[in-house]
């Protein structure tokens, strides 16, 4: 049994002796994934940046559509490349376009109409008037011949003819005579053709319709939204069957409102907008002299780039993560680079680096 201990005892002081050996080894340490950005100059000034696609003026477009509706088709896919005019989107418009045809209907009606007015007076109806004066004329021609004969035969015997009789054929006269009358002033109403009021106030009438016409035509075009400019897709928001409004469309996930569509320049146009805190403003070089530098996050890929231009208003500065809600108590002055590209590095709008700037 004691030797049975003793066994039990050396084993246990071994690999007591073993364990105590084997952590006091030093493990060398894991080297670095990427080394963290550095400040290549002797005086430079840092700045958050953004990549952002390479654009005159502003950043990124925002597309937004100007009429609400539900999403019926989209026809570019996110990261291809459109042309300016190119239809991007379309917004169910039955509502609107059975509108546009309708007011379009009323304005050919309101035309035809004119044109009526105008084309008057109409041959046939020019020939029925001239054949109501020449029915007026002949049955004046008739009453005043049997007035004539009647006439005729009282100066010869007064017996021969009632005086009744006279009195009508003179009244008859007198009838035929206001007949032709009314019809020869038909004849000359119809030849003058339409009222140059009632010319006035049709064409008005169509001016106006056709007017509506082109407004309603305007709107239906802004059910279909196309590419302002040559650029890229950058990101499309909605799907089909959403709906959207001027305000853009719902995220689930922000639970904000964000643009139908993001479109940046050609793809190999990049820039960034560095953030410049508004105590380091006085130390910013003159733009003719200004380096600058940006360290890629995540990895060791440092790029030179080129100045483009300031943008000369200092506001408060808009947090990157959430461009909509966070801000803080600091105000930055944006400047915008150009990024000098390289093929090895892999560059996307949007991705956050960090710059430094010197003379």
């Amino acid at each position: 049994m004691r030797k049975v201990l003793f066994a039990l005892s050396v084993i246990g002081l071994s690999a007591g002796c073993i364990v105590a050996y084997l952590s006091g080894i030093t493990q060398p340490p894991v080297p670095p994934a990427f080394s963290p950005a550095t400040n290549p100059y002797p005086k430079g000034i840092y700045a958050n940046g953004i990549i952002e696609s390479d654009q005159p003026s502003g950043e990124n477009i925002n597309i937004y559509p100007e009429v609400s509706g539900t999403v019926k088709q989209i026809l570019v896919a996110e990261g291809q490349v459109v042309k300016k005019g190119q239809v991007l989107l379309v917004i169910d418009d039955s509502i609107e376009r059975a509108t546009v045809e309708q007011i379009e209907s009323q304005a050919q009606a309101a035309f035809t109409t004119l044109q009526e007015l105008k084309a008057q007076p109409r041959k046939e109806t020019l020939d029925v008037s001239e054949a109501q004066v020449i029915a007026a004329q002949a049955a004046l021609k008739t009453a005043q011949d049997s007035y004539d004969k009647q006439l005729a035969a009282d100066s010869l015997d007064p017996k021969s003819v009632s005086k009744d009789a006279l009195d009508s054929a003179r009244n008859a006269v007198a009838t035929a005579k206001a007949n032709l009358d009314v019809a020869s002033k038909q004849r000359d109403l119809t030849k003058a053709g339409a009222w140059i009021y009632d010319i006035n106030n049709q064409e008005k009438t169509y001016n106006a319709l056709y007017k509506s016409y082109l407004s309603a035509s305007a709107l239906l075009s802004k059910y279909t939204l196309r590419a302002p400019g040559d650029g890229k897709v950058l990101a499309i928001s909605p799907i089909a069957g959403s709906y959207v409004s001027g305000q853009g469309t719902y995220d689930t996930y922000t639970q904000g409102m964000t643009p139908v569509m993001v479109l940046g320049a050609p793809p190999a146009q990049l820039s960034v907008r560095c953030y410049v805190d508004e105590i380091l403003v006085p130390r910013l070089p003159d733009p003719s002299k200004m380096k600058a530098q940006m360290s890629v996050r995540g990895s060791d890929v440092k790029l030179a780039l080129q100045f483009v231009r300031m943008q000369p208003f200092v506001s408060p500065k808009i947090e990157l993560s959430d461009q909509r809600l966070e801000r803080v108590d600091v105000r930055v002055l944006p400047v915008i680079f150009r990024i000098e590209k390289s093929r090895d590095v892999n560059l996307y709008p949007g991705q956050l680096v960090d710059v430094y700037i010197s003379e």
